[in-house]
């Protein structure tokens, strides 16, 4: 029984139940992130607010997140009811348990989604994640799915690729996955349009290569004309918006900090997005494991790293501050903080697709036109984004390596091998309780995640006397132990005994990308995706985050929803249900390592035949045809 179980879970067919491709409800893509910079591309003067903007020390969250966060408490606990309305913990009322304990919201589970960069890999791995965790995602609130996930969390965070993810779904109205695959819907994300040249034409965007690369040329110089320092992030930023952003010119006037202007937004009904960059120091190369983390949230742009410990108003970046403060002589800025150059900044390593122009198809003088503006900017700068005039100017100057320079250079978030964007959601401030991380790194020679990044995050953490600064994470084994214990082949849990953690760390739930029913291990360079590909990785994705929909185990939405409950049960000092103390035994990482070298890593896809192996040939012939009648209408 237990098996004819998982089988139709995996199947689906007697609830409906969606598994990844193009079906959703019927949604339009409307703007919500607002396109309010005062000059498009190019950053403008504008009239300072009567309190005019200064630094804040980061001892604190800012009031505005503060404020938010009361009004997003009560609706993660309206989802969280709805999503233990449908994932069952035997012998446990989940829902029941939340309603009682809710009179204190600091005992509510406070959950965290975090995922990791790797270019469209990572964008289309992690999209199939954002589809299981999303309740809009047709037949996800069905029994043992995990719908509704996505709206019991608070924080969204991502970097490179996986915050190309995130600015893409909050740049087209927190569109749901499937509208901003599906091309009837005004789909978006039609990576088979190669970055080179562009996006088809249609009523919104333009019509041939020529004109796109004027566009990106004119956006760009318009900038540099207004006295703003440029570097090749800009040329990337404007490039990577038409991919992502549905919007005339690829949302030349939408601003990262549009997002905490729009109503749905105030209203908290969608999680705090954060993007993730790391700093650069003047004369460095190499981005070490203590580089300054910087994060772009709705509201401000700065850290909570001891080197700066401050944060400025994401909206008024290109204002000349101080030491903190805005000097009376000087005037407000706006506009600086651009989504696509916020988003290039934190994938700042795909500066490189730019770079590869000559092995491209485009006519000899598009490649001439863009090559003599790449030797322009010169290839020392190849790889930064330039921040100017820099906002921590003459601030921290006894810890921050930066406090004397005009400008401040940020790099690609994942430079420093913290490749998933764990540092805003372990900031004690926060409480975040337990991090869903989806990590699509390229660790291994076939591009497949070996746990590096989070073991990176942990040696960081380990530096108490310094850039750590009061963040605790749990222990994580070595790289070689997650291959050979298999740690990297399905989802595992980091820190499930808090009372084994120096200082308060949320529980890891580790979820790498592994090829279920298709190899999405694909180059973190290739810049085209045919629709069919990018569909089938999404899909791999849906299939990541719900173990097949749970036919690996039948009992693995119970699992998360134990994994999102277990600070809570620590906090209210309630009993552990047994179901749970048996997915602790199943999921935890036991402490077990293996350091010997792991032979190459190049595991198989799980299911054959057409992705649906685990069924009877006759089920999996009329699932896949139900599937292609599906992804048609």
């Amino acid at each position: 029984m237990e098996f004819l179980t998982a089988v139709l879970a995996f199947a689906g067919l007697l609830s409906g139940i969606d598994i990844g491709v193009n079906s959703a409800p019927k949604t339009h893509l409307t703007q919500r992130a607002l396109p309010n910079a005062p000059d498009g591309y190019t950053p403008s003067t504008v009239t300072c607010s009567a309190s005019r903007p200064t630094v804040r020390s980061a001892t604190t969250l800012s009031s505005n997140e503060s404020s938010w966060l009361d009004t997003r408490r009560n609706k993660t606990l309206s989802a969280m009811r709805d999503f233990f309305g449908h994932v069952n913990i035997t012998n446990f009322d989940a829902v029941e348990y939340l309603d009682r304990v809710s009179s204190n919201t600091s005992n509510l589970p406070n959950i965290g989604i975090a995922f990791s960069g790797g270019g469209y890999r990572a964008l289309m791995n992690g999209a199939g994640a954002i589809k299981a965790f999303d309740s809009r995602t047709e037949n996800s609130t069905n029994s043992g799915q995990l719908g509704g996930l996505l709206q019991s969390a608070t924080y969204l965070a991502g970097l490179s690729g996986g915050g190309w993810l995130v600015g893409s779904i909050y740049m087209n109205n927190f569109s749901t996955v499937s509208s901003l695959q599906t091309p009837e819907e005004g789909g978006v994300w039609q990576f088979q349009n190669s970055i080179f040249e562009g996006p088809e034409g249609d009523s919104i965007q333009i019509v041939d290569s020529a004109n796109y690369y004027k566009d990106i040329y004119d956006a760009v110089s318009g900038k540099e004309d207004a006295g703003y320092k440029t570097s090749i992030t800009d040329y990337w930023g404007r490039a990577l918006s038409y991919q992502l952003i549905n919007a005339s010119a690829g949302g030349i006037d939408y601003t990262w900090s549009s997002i905490a202007l729009t109503d749905s937004f105030q209203q908290a009904d969608m999680p705090m997005p954060v993007l993730v960059a790391d700093g650069r120091y003047p004369d460095e190369l190499l981005v070490s494991s203590n580089a300054t983390v910087y994060e772009f949230n709705p509201w401000e742009f700065g850290t909570f790293d001891p080197t700066v410990y401050g944060f400025v108003p994401l909206q008024y970046l290109g204002s000349r501050f101080v030491a903190g403060s805005l000097p009376s002589n000087e005037s407000c800025v706006r506009g600086f903080d651009n989504a696509g150059f916020v988003m290039g900044t934190s994938s700042s390593l795909f500066n490189q697709f730019l770079l590869q122009i000559n092995s491209t198809s485009l006519p000899d003088f598009l490649k001439n036109a863009f090559t003599d503006i790449l030797e322009e900017i010169g290839e020392d700068d190849e790889d930064i984004a330039v921040y100017a005039p820099n906002p921590f100017y003459l601030w921290a100057n006894s810890t921050s390596p930066s406090a004397d320079e005009t400008e401040l250079d940020l790099v690609d978030g994942g430079e420093d091998l913290q490749n998933i964007p764990l540092h805003p959601l372990i900031q004690p401030e926060r409480h975040v309780d337990v991090i869903f991380a989806i990590d699509s790194s390229a660790d291994t020679t076939y591009n497949w995640p070996n746990g590096t990044s989070l073991v990176a995050t942990y040696e960081r953490s380990q530096n108490t006397t310094g850039i750590a600064n009061g963040t605790a994470f749990p222990v994580i084994p070595d790289q070689n132990t997650f291959v050979n214990e298999g740690l990297n082949t399905r989802p595992t849990f980091f820190g499930c005994d808090a009372s084994n953690t120096t200082g308060t760390a949320p529980l890891i739930v580790y979820i790498p990308n592994f090829p279920y029913v298709a190899y999405s291990n694909v180059s973190t360079f290739d810049p085209r995706y045919p629709e069919s590909e990018r569909d089938s990785i999404i899909l791999n994705g849906y299939n990541v985050a719900t173990m097949g929909n749970g036919s690996r185990d039948s009992d693995w939405s119970a699992c998360v929803g134990c994994a999102i409950l277990s600070r809570s049960f620590e906090r209210t000092n309630t009993e552990v249900p047994d179901l749970c103390t048996q997915c602790f035994q199943r999921y935890c990482w036991n402490g077990t390592t293996n350091t010997a070298t792991p032979e190459t890593y190049e595991p198989t896809t799980l299911y054959d035949n057409g992705g649906y192996g685990v069924l009877p040939t006759v089920l999996a012939s009329v699932l896949a045809a139900a599937v292609t009648v599906s992804a048609l209408l």
